[in-house]
């Protein structure tokens, strides 16, 4: 056994005995993902975009201004997409969009990703989320739920994604797949104003009581948020956060994962791949590193793997918590048809030569 292994948690122990019982071809490329580090190769949860359709209009959206294009991932794209990522030995998918359970053809969706190929995660913000679905889900290859709560508050999280009766539509989704047997986090977003705030620990208080951990996301200055530098957070709250996850059980995209201590994960452990086939370092850095439809995703992933401030180890949130990399760089971004040509935003100096 390597030394990384051993100093797994219990709950990751499982996680791969899990993986290993129900998902064998998952498992094999799961247990390479030290080495593909060690290489200097991505090891990417691609977070598909697939559509655009939802039923909120929550207050943060980040895909507001992405620019429709004639171009667009139909089924036969999405096998492509799965033969490519597969090849590479990603293992991880995020159906997102929208709200992926209003997409017509989520069903085919799924089908055509290969659940037996991926760990496969949908977004959700439960709206349609009730017991007969999430069975479904189950059935059809869906591991993990990653559902949208903002508060212990039905009124405050009603406010928040504007729509009245999401907070008891939510709850109502969790009790549902817990009893299906889905995997299931709650997505959390928490602003300068929140994340020290008595309503805060409510709602991680709620999810301990439920059982389920909790994804917390720090606000961005982009999308519905464009330019509104008073909601982010700094690396004080950084650390509170890091604080609170020796309570709860809460992580960020930064925490560490699999053995692996990362830091920001853009390009190296995600990258954002939109409806019209453009593949960013993650869903806030609306910046294309490449199409999907005019190259193959391997070598796009590796074009990202050059910008130094994805290939470097950063322990913290470029797009949320870096203030010098949000004003030299996310800012170029702004009024512009999303995501914007990575040459537009980075120069010869931000590459490794």
């Amino acid at each position: 056994m390597s030394d990384s292994e051993k100093q797994l948690s219990q709950e990751e122990s499982n996680k791969r005995s899990w993986l290993q019982a129900h998902k064998p071809l998952v498992y094999a490329k799961v247990m390479k993902y030290a080495d593909k580090i060690k290489n200097g190769e991505s090891i990417a949860i691609l977070q598909f975009q697939y559509d655009y359709r939802c039923n909120f209009k929550c207050q943060h959206c980040c895909i507001t201004r992405i620019k429709e294009k004639e171009r667009f991932f139909t089924l036969d794209d999405v096998k492509e997409l799965s033969r490519q990522a597969d090849e590479m030995g990603l293992a991880h998918l995020v159906i997102t969009g929208g709200e992926p359970l209003t997409f017509p053809d989520f069903d085919q969706l799924v089908e055509a990703i290969d659940p037996s190929k991926f760990y496969l995660t949908s977004d959700t913000n439960g709206w349609n989320l009730d017991a007969e679905r999430a069975r479904h889900l189950k059935s059809i290859g869906v591991d993990k739920i990653q559902l949208s709560l903002d508060s212990s508050s039905a009124a405050e999280h009603d406010e928040f994604r504007r729509k009245p009766g999401s907070y008891d539509r939510a709850v109502r989704a969790i009790d549902a797949s817990l009893d299906a047997g889905l995997n299931i986090i709650l997505a959390t977003v928490v602003t300068k104003q929140s994340i020290r705030s008595k309503e805060f620990i409510d709602l991680l208080e709620f999810a301990k009581g439920k059982g389920v951990g909790v994804f917390v996301t720090f606000a961005k200055p982009v999308g519905a948020w464009e330019g509104n530098f008073d909601v982010l957070a700094n690396k004080d709250d950084l650390a509170y956060e890091r604080e609170l996850e020796k309570k709860y059980n809460i992580f960020t995209h930064m925490t560490p994962a699999y053995g692996l201590e990362l830091g920001c994960i853009a390009v190296k452990r995600m990258v954002s791949i939109t409806k019209y086939g453009d593949v960013m370092p993650c869903p806030y850095l609306h910046m294309s590193l490449g199409n999907f439809f005019q190259e193959p995703l391997k070598d796009i992933i590796e074009r990202g793997l050059k910008i130094k401030h994805f290939a470097e180890y950063n322990d913290t949130c470029l797009v949320a918590l870096e203030r010098e990399f949000i004003d030299k760089y996310v800012t170029k971004t702004y009024g512009k048809d999303l995501p914007v040509p990575y040459t537009e935003v980075f120069g010869d100096e931000d590459m490794i030569k």
